[in-house]
């Protein structure tokens, strides 16, 4: 069953055809969601949380890239719950403790991956997530500046200031080390 099929019959109310569209793109939501920064005990919650949203509101797919849609409900929803956590964490304002190596060690990554993702988790939003859609989840600036609201060369510029940011960082980080 092709994608645009499986949508048709999830809005029909059709249950499997909904199971097979959170299948193909459940590793891809949790993926982005922790690229992003969502922390990774808070992705799988995240993860569920959007496709919750995604059958809620499976009738209102326009029919323009499904993937596209769906990486705008996961950034909204990552926004929130970012922002949700964030007052949170100012009004306990203890275990700023962040810098453990268990959080990758599911993952099973690379040091260099790892000082990498702290790297990117380090940018500004604005760049952080056009950047992570190019590079990671194979986006072209058209579908980036879709789910971002951005114009195509805010987002093309958004992606060259990230890339320089990063370089700068890794050759300062690439000196203090010596």
């Amino acid at each position: 069953m092709t994608s645009s099929e499986s949508i048709e019959l999830a809005r029909d109310g059709n249950k499997e055809a909904f199971h097979d569209i959170v299948h193909s793109h459940y590793q891809t939501v949790q993926r982005f969601a922790y690229q992003i920064g969502v922390k990774s005990e808070d992705v799988e919650d995240l993860t569920q949380e959007v496709f919750l949203k995604v059958y809620r509101s499976l009738h209102s797919f326009s029919g323009g890239t499904f993937t596209t849609w769906l990486y705008s409900i996961t950034l909204n929803t990552a926004r929130d719950m970012m922002r949700k956590q964030k007052r949170q964490d100012r009004k306990i304002e203890k275990m700023k403790q962040k810098q453990s190596s268990d959080k990758y060690a599911t993952l099973e990554v690379s040091e260099e991956a790892m000082e990498l993702h702290d790297l990117i988790r380090k940018l500004d939003e604005k760049y952080r997530i056009p950047l992570v859609l190019h590079y990671f989840h194979q986006q072209t600036y058209s579908e980036i500046s879709e789910v971002t609201g951005t114009s195509e060369s805010g987002v093309k510029t958004q992606v060259m200031r990230a890339k320089q940011q990063l370089k700068s960082q890794i050759e300062k980080e690439g000196t203090s080390h010596e």
